[in-house]
Formats: C-alpha cells, sequence, structure tokens
C-alpha cells in the first residue's frame, strides 16, 4: 500500500526525513552547520577536543571544529594503533550569494548591496526570495580577534526580477544574468551610504562598527524545509547538496557507536567543496589525514602504524546525486536513471571524477544489503562534463580505498532542493552498515 500523509506520519522513514530538515534549517552556513552537528554529538556523548592540546590515548568519543569543518570519531580501549579507519565525508558549504567587504552601493533610489557568487550558484532561483544572513563577525575583544556566528532570520535582502513588461522575449529567449551587474540584491530605500552594512551587522551582534574586524557574510533562504506530495513521497530544502550528507554521516557514526566497532569510525565535514576544496577546512588540505595520524600517534602509534591503518582503511564520500528529471530526460544516461525515494547512488566515472573502484563499489553494495535498502549505479552522459567530490582528492591524499555515494535529489545548486522522503533514512542506514563492516 502506497503510504498517505496520515498513515505514514509515524514511519521511521519520514521520522529520519523530518530530522533531517530540522538539521538542515538550524545550518544556514558551514559554521551553522558545525554548531548543529556539535550539539547532536555532545548530546550522544562526544566530547570537544582542542587542535592545540595534547592529545592522549583516553578512549571514548571526539569531535574537533576548525572553522566551517568538523571531524569526529570513536575510540574503543582495545584497539591497537595500526587498527583500519572507516570514514565518512561531506561537505558543509553550498553554493550561495556572499557579501563583499565593502558593500554598499545602490541606485535609483535603492540601497543595495555588493555580492560575490559562490559556487556554481543557479542564479535565477534567488529571483523574488526572501533572504536573511548569516555567518561569522570577527571582533576586538581584549587585543585578540574573536569570531562571533550570527543569524538573521528576517528578510532583509530581495532581488526583484524585471518585469516582462520590460523583456517579452523572457520566455522564449531564456533568462541571462550578470553576475556583477543583475545579482546585487537590494538592503533598503534611500540612497547608499558607505558603512551602512556594517553599521548593520554590528548591531546585529551587540557591537559598535569600530569593534569589528571583519565578517562572513552569506545569504540563505527564509522558507523552511517541507515535506510535501499527497503522500508525503518527497521534500523540498535549502542546501541538500549537501548537508543531507552530513546529517546522514552524523547520524551514523552515533548509531555506530552505539553498537560497537572493530575499528575506529571517522566522520569529517569539510568546507568549501564548492569552490575546489584547496583550503586549510577543505578535502584538498591537511585536515584529514593530520587528525587520523594524530589518533593513531594519541594511542602510542608512530608513522608505521598510520601507514598501516591507512592500507586497510576505507572512505565514503557522501555527496548528492542526479535524480533523472522527468522534464529533461535527455539530458541523463538512458542506461543510469535514477530515481527519487530508490535508494543511495554510487557514482562512477572512468575519468576518476569520482573514486570509485569495483571493490570500494562492491563494498557499498554488501553493507546496503546487510542494511535492507535499495542501492542504484549512476554514470553521466558521455557527452557531458561530470562534477567531482572529495573522494577522489581523499583518495589521492590518504591512499584510501574510497567510494562515491549519495543520495538522489532534483534542482541541484538551486536555493531550493528537491529529495525523496525515504531517501535520507536509505543513506542513514546504509551508512550505518559501513561504518559497522565486519573485518576482513
Amino acid at each position: 500500500m502506497t503510504p498517505t500523509s496520515s498513515n505514514m506520519s509515524m514511519t521511521p522513514d519520514l521520522q529520519a526525513a523530518r530530522d533531517m530538515c530540522a538539521f538542515i534549517d538550524a545550518s544556514p552556513s558551514p559554521t551553522h552547520a558545525c554548531l548543529e552537528a556539535a550539539r547532536r554529538l555532545e548530546a550522544a556523548g562526544f566530547q570537544s577536543l582542542s587542535e592545540l592540546a595534547v592529545w592522549d590515548d583516553a578512549p571514548g568519543r571526539w569531535y574537533v571544529q576548525r572553522g566551517g569543518a568538523l571531524a569526529a570519531w570513536v575510540v574503543r580501549p582495545d584497539l591497537s594503533p595500526d587498527a583500519s579507519f572507516r570514514v565518512l565525508g561531506a561537505h558543509t558549504d553550498s553554493p550561495n550569494l556572499r557579501i563583499k567587504p565593502k558593500p554598499d552601493t545602490g541606485r535609483a533610489g535603492y540601497r543595495q548591496l555588493g555580492v560575490e557568487i559562490y559556487g556554481g550558484v543557479l542564479l535565477n532561483s534567488w529571483l523574488d526570495r526572501d533572504l536573511g544572513l548569516s555567518g561569522n563577525v570577527v571582533t576586538s575583544e581584549d587585543g585578540r580577534a574573536v569570531a562571533r556566528p550570527f543569524r538573521i532570520d528576517e528578510s532583509v535582502l530581495r532581488i526583484p526580477q524585471l518585469a516582462i513588461h520590460l523583456n517579452r522575449e523572457v520566455n522564449d529567449a531564456g533568462l541571462k544574468l550578470n553576475k556583477q551587474v543583475h545579482m546585487q540584491p537590494i538592503f533598503g530605500v534611500g540612497q547608499p551610504t558607505d558603512g551602512a552594512f556594517l553599521e548593520y551587522l554590528a548591531s546585529q551582534v551587540g557591537v559598535t562598527p569600530g569593534e569589528v574586524l571583519g565578517f562572513e557574510a552569506m545569504t540563505h533562504d527564509l522558507l523552511p524545509s517541507a515535506i510535501g506530495g499527497p503522500n508525503s513521497d518527497w521534500l523540498s530544502a535549502p542546501r541538500l547538496d549537501n548537508q543531507a550528507s552530513c546529517w546522514a554521516c552524523l547520524e551514523a557514526l552515533i548509531l555506530a557507536a552505539e553498537r560497537g566497532v572493530d575499528h575506529v569510525p571517522v566522520v569529517t565535514l569539510f568546507d568549501h567543496e564548492e569552490v575546489g576544496s584547496t583550503t586549510r577546512t577543505g578535502a584538498a588540505g591537511p585536515l584529514l589525514s593530520t587528525l587520523l595520524e594524530r589518533v593513531v600517534a594519541a594511542r602510542g602509534g608512530d608513522r608505521s602504524d598510520f601507514l598501516r591503518a591507512m592500507a586497510s582503511s576505507l572512505c565514503v564520500s557522501s555527496d548528492m546525486a542526479h535524480a533523472t528529471h522527468p522534464n529533461y530526460p535527455e539530458k541523463h544516461d538512458p542506461g543510469h536513471y535514477v530515481e527519487l525515494n530508490a535508494g543511495p547512488v554510487i557514482k562512477h566515472n572512468a575519468n576518476q571524477r569520482y573514486a570509485t573502484e569495483g571493490l570500494s563499489a562492491a563494498r557499498f553494495a554488501l553493507a546496503c544489503r546487510r542494511a535492507d535498502v535499495p542501492y542504484q549505479e549512476w554514470a553521466m552522459r558521455s557527452d557531458l562534463a561530470c562534477g567531482s567530490t572529495i573522494g577522489p582528492l581523499t583518495a589521492a591524499n590518504l591512499g584510501m580505498l574510497t567510494v562515491d555515494i549519495g543520495g538522489p535529489q532534483l534542482a541541484m545548486h538551486s536555493s531550493r532542493e528537491m529529495c525523496g522522503s525515504h531517501d535520507p533514512g536509505f543513506l542513514r542506514s546504509a551508512l550505518v552498515e559501513m561504518l559497522a563492516e565486519p573485518l576482513e
């Protein structure tokens, strides 16, 4: 029987979807995603570690945060220093509009803000939306620079479309947007004033403009995530790519920690994947490699133990996947259609834009079977360019067997995306089994 809105209200799948939506709604920026992740981890008994501290060999549940990135892991007291790792990787950032350092501008009686496009944004999806702001304000406190997270869930920005009367060809010729000219949001009515945005931002965190040393501010859609369809079988949300994976990885780690595993389960939530990952918090940086080596060293291991651990470890790079769009089936490989609510997707690419190998794909497929969830396999059309993930970077940096997977979705890189309501639960269950994979 197909679930209806009433008889599906208490199903585990819908409960998982609702919890994922709550995670996303709490996470308008990478910083807030890490704060929400930390809150959930601490509720499950994880403790925060400083990267500046000396890590001892104490077993337990731990996490570290670096900017918009976070890593968490579990160490049992009886594990040897060369015990293998099971790594789940995702990323906290999503394409959006980010405020420039000197943003105050405007014309024709409007106050506007200069923005820079972050990542591969579907520009038109940010038009005619009520936009809030979030990020960090850096202030001076006792001679030190301190980052203060902020979140403004009010309609403070809007980018109105040009009326069709002034662009009558738009429906036939298509909407063409210049990133510099057409994407500047309206901030108010009146003449632009230098320093107006900084003054507003300072007031939001309770300081004077002179105390602000810098900021990172980005836009977010104010509509909350929503489950839809007459049978509650899909949901719409901002930042599904890739906070849906962040949620699933965190939940899998917490559940696997309760079960107990014969290796070291790790979750790494990187930042800056959408712009190439080449930062101190990105997957191309040393964050994961130094973390894993320190975990080995904290148990008395040396470099040789670390290298042996890497040789037997496995990484699951979890990033959202393209579901087949019913209005554009020609954009998909006809042999690899992907459906919503049909399980996680194993991503393949012969040119190694994804790090999946035959062995790693098989191990993920076995995990899905153990979890009793379906899975799908995907490859790009050969005449279209393929995106990439943190998977190849992790495999190349650590020499670790890696599989690229993800939940299926539509409208990727829109300000608002869509996925199936069953798929978050499917993905979580599969990732739990990857972390609890029996030793070979």
